[in-house]
């Protein structure tokens, strides 16, 4: 697949897959490649010959069937086969999609969060592939990074975590708003651009750099562009058309089922279901809340056959935001999940 100006994610490696005729990816060669350029994985100046020569001897054939049996660091014994395992289970997949839905289903222990980030990060390159919307977009970059949020002045922001730390680091400060609030220390500000109607064109041309903010808050696009992110997303990785709108609150006593696309999400989200009593600051941790509907109820459990499923995305105590997207096939309420069960 070659590049074109209006490109985005470049850096996800997309470009390094193959794609079949349902647009879902296919590992190849120069993929793994680019796996085994990340710092992570290039021998240390300490590494010993034996290291240099399985790491030369993978990106000659990355498919090699290798083991690091033979070094000499105990630590590396195991990074490597970390990253052999990964790879073998990945390319027991037809596609990236299947593997990442295989990961997660059978249990992703041992797996490093890096290696199921970028793997993330593939899948969800593939889900939004012509996707023109810039505020759905961004949006989906929750599904692979970590966010910082900051309720502030009608607006409820989503800045990218890794970007906010480091311009912090580097004193570049600003008023945009309370982007860092981390327990017990005192509110820091990072300036940040917010995308907009008027700046969403030039979103392509800076997508790898996970620069702007989005804004979630009722009504805005951002809000919007989530739900629209989630629709692709579900419709990718499960083959299920579905339809999503944001809500301000769930007012339902007939409430029979709900997906919260985070931990902190899930939490609350349990504990309301259950008719516990839930603290007014949890509540406020909640951030979006959307209803899904199946677009063919014939594939959907019995118990939530024609009823809303509702969707909840919430921050934690450290006002960070880290989408779990594998929650949706997992849990949503479909026949397919008895089966993988």
């Amino acid at each position: 697949m070659t590049l074109s100006p209006g490109d985005f994610w470049v850096a996800s490696g997309h470009h390094l897959c193959d794609w079949d005729e349902e647009g879902r990816l296919r590992a190849t060669p120069d993929l793994w490649r680019a796996f085994l350029a990340r710092p992570e994985l290039l021998p240390p100046p300490e590494a010993c010959d034996a290291e240099r020569r399985l790491h030369g001897a993978l990106l000659a054939d990355p498919l090699a069937k290798l083991d690091a049996a033979g070094l000499a660091d105990p630590d590396a014994v195991e990074n490597w086969a970390l990253f052999l395992s990964f790879r073998d289970k990945v390319m027991a997949q037809p596609t990236l999609e299947a593997a990442w839905l295989a990961l997660y289903r059978g249990g992703v222990q041992g797996v490093p969060p890096l290696f199921l980030q970028m793997l993330t990060h593939l899948v969800a390159r593939a889900a939004m592939e012509g996707e023109g919307d810039a505020f759905a977009l961004r949006a989906a970059e929750l599904f692979f990074r970590t966010q910082r949020a900051a309720v502030t002045q009608g607006a409820t922001l989503l800045a990218d975590e890794e970007v906010v730390d480091a311009r912090h680091a580097d004193g570049d400060l600003g008023a945009l708003g309370r982007l860092l609030s981390e327990a017990g220390a005192p509110p820091r500000e990072v300036e940040l651009d917010v995308l907009n109607e008027a700046g969403a064109p030039g979103y392509f041309a800076r997508s790898d750099a996970h620069d702007l903010a989005l804004d979630i808050a009722e009504d805005r696009p951002g809000q919007h562009g989530l739900a629209r992110a989630l629709e692709r997303f579900i419709r990718h990785v499960t083959g299920e058309a579905v339809s999503i709108r944001p809500v301000p609150v769930i007012e339902d006593a007939n409430w029979t089922w709900h997906v919260g696309l985070d931990a902190e999400a899930t939490r609350i989200a349990n504990a309301l279901w259950d008719g516990r009593k839930v603290k007014q600051a949890d509540l406020a941790r909640i951030l979006w809340l959307g209803v899904l509907e199946f677009a063919d109820p014939t594939r959907v459990l019995p118990r939530a056959k024609g009823r809303p499923v509702y969707l909840a995305l919430a921050m934690d105590a450290a006002q960070r935001v880290r989408m779990k997207p594998q929650n949706l096939p997992l849990n949503l309420p479909l026949t397919e999940r008895e089966k993988a069960a």
